[in-house]
């Protein structure tokens, strides 16, 4: 699967924004078929079972390319992004699903 074939989760917020709220979260549990392991959101994380809808990663990177290089993160990372600000960090226990 490359990069910018698969999908990802995504908030509703990332997907339907004209403009994002910043920051923008993401964390990445073990790949699985076509889903990237990715989960993308701004603003508060919620437990709802329908916040996370199915998006393909070239329309992520087609809004914003400078997500090109946390995106090929691996597995069992995390970060927080905003045009002037950076944060990645491992969390092992993303690869407990």
């Amino acid at each position: 699967m490359t990069l910018t074939g698969g999908k990802l989760g995504a908030s509703r917020a990332v997907i339907e924004a004209t403009t994002w709220e910043w920051p923008l979260h993401g964390l990445r549990h073990p790949p699985e078929a076509d889903a990237t392991g990715w989960y993308l959101w701004t603003g508060e994380l919620q437990g709802r079972a329908d916040f996370f809808r199915p998006w393909h990663m070239a329309h992520v990177l087609e809004r914003c390319p400078a997500l090109q290089s946390l995106l090929e993160l691996p597995p069992g990372t995390r970060f927080i992004y905003a045009p002037d600000f950076t944060d990645t960090w491992r969390d092992e226990s993303l690869l407990d699903v």
